[in-house]
């Protein structure tokens, strides 16, 4: 279908205007016609126009002023286009107006964006996210999207009164799915807590890949596991959560999670039915946060992922130790710049630079991962007898091993590194520590 994107431009109060010029991470208008027209191409519509509306004043009935609409209108039937993307929140009214006045379907950025997740979708609980956020974006749209609403059913009997009319019939049937929708979800996120309690058992640590839309996570995701993740310079390429295993250099064994993408202004619908999802990201050990440093709006799109993360509970100081910056993409980037990026982040001490795609700081990424997962080390030497054997998968898994002698009487010893939370767990295996309490089920 051949769309114009409109990105309207809302006149700033002084106290706002002063705000944004004091901050860093400021988004231009034409970084927001991009990726609303990026937001389209995602779906496979042919955008023939796209253009950045100022609004001194919001209409309360159509958002926009009466020539922008008119011009707009022209643009419309030059171009021989039915669609118009709104970037921007619109009421019922608004939208149901705005579709008058053009002659043309009108959605805003939520009903954009939940048609990308719609498509993209591949699981049982992606679907079903999905499906909830939608209704819920519908259900206060009923009015415009059928013309049949107002028509009554009558009551019972002969005397009967005027019965419900259609709109609160079909309202009652979609409160009535999406309370079908929310218990399915319930079911789902006690499944994935199961699923994050037996994996506590087995004690590999959580890494999660979190970053704007379209920064390469899912490309990095594959470069360091191998996986076959869907990755293509798309916005919301992926939408439903990867878990693999990953072993560092080391040997130590842990989960890589790779999540959906954030993105600015991202509906309230959404935020919503992917807290299951997004719980991933809450469990982790550690936040992976994937930039794209080639974009020029990079500063902005980061502080709309930790505002996100903040939403989601992981507050400022939790990010200083849990968070580690990924700055990907460099190899898009002139040689001067990325040699002074790769020094300014090799400085930082919370920062690694890397490309996704030619494995450019990949080694050092993991060397990182492995530091920031390796706690408090110990060293200790242990000799496993002949019936703690079957304790060396464990060990190698859990443990660095440096030096190993296969002893004359068939016992094995071994010098070893690893966290005192592991050595504890190694003690408590070889029967000298204190056993675990038995939980009740």
């Amino acid at each position: 279908m051949r769309a114009v994107v409109v990105v309207p431009v809302l006149k700033k109060t002084a106290k706002a205007s002063a705000e944004i010029m004091s901050s860093p991470a400021t988004r231009s208008d034409e970084s927001r016609l991009e990726e609303a027209t990026g937001l389209a191409l995602a779906i496979d519509l042919d955008v023939v126009h796209g253009t950045i509306v100022p609004v001194a004043q919001p209409k309360p009935g159509t958002l926009l002023g009466s020539g922008k609409i008119e011009e707009i209108g022209h643009i419309l039937n030059e171009k021989d286009a039915g669609l118009v993307i709104v970037d921007h929140p619109l009421t019922p009214v608004q939208q149901r107006n705005l579709e008058k006045e053009w002659n043309a379907k009108v959605i805003d950025r939520t009903g954009l964006i939940l048609e990308i997740f719609g498509r993209r979708a591949s699981t049982k609980e992606g679907t079903l996210q999905v499906d909830l956020a939608h209704l819920n974006y519908q259900k206060g749209r009923l009015v415009r999207s059928w013309t049949h609403l107002e028509r009554q059913r009558g009551g019972a009997g002969f005397m009967g009164g005027p019965g419900e009319t259609q709109i609160e019939a079909d309202r009652r049937l979609l409160q009535e799915r999406i309370v079908r929708l929310e218990r399915e979800l319930e079911q789902v996120r006690r499944t994935r807590q199961l699923h994050r309690s037996k994996r506590k058992k087995v004690p590999h640590p959580i890494v999660a890949l979190v970053g704007y839309t379209n920064a390469g996570k899912s490309t990095l995701f594959n470069r360091m596991t191998g996986a076959g993740v869907l990755a293509e310079d798309m916005l919301f390429a992926t939408l439903d959560p990867t878990l693999r295993r990953l072993k560092l250099p080391h040997g130590r064994m842990v989960i890589l999670s790779d999540t959906v993408g954030f993105i600015s202004d991202l509906p309230t619908h959404l935020v919503a039915a992917f807290r299951a999802t997004l719980e991933e990201v809450l469990e982790a050990d550690l936040i992976l946060h994937v930039r794209d440093l080639s974009d020029p709006d990079n500063q902005a799109q980061a502080s709309d992922v930790l505002r996100i993360l903040a939403d989601l509970g992981i507050d400022e100081k939790e990010s200083a130790e849990r968070i580690v910056e990924v700055w990907n993409k460099i190899d898009k980037l002139e040689p001067e710049v990325r040699e002074a990026l790769v020094n300014k982040a090799a400085s930082a001490g919370d920062t690694v630079a890397v490309s996704a795609i030619t494995g450019e700081g990949v080694d050092a990424l993991l060397a990182e991962i492995g530091s920031r997962l390796s706690g408090v080390m110990t060293e200790c030497t242990v000799v496993l007898g002949l019936d703690q054997l079957q304790l060396l998968p464990w060990v190698y898994e859990h443990a660095m091993v440096d030096a190993r002698e296969d002893l004359e009487d068939g016992r094995v010893s071994l010098d070893l590194r690893l966290t005192e939370a592991e050595a504890a767990e190694l003690e408590r295996r070889l029967g000298n520590g204190p056993k675990p309490v038995e939980e009740d089920w």
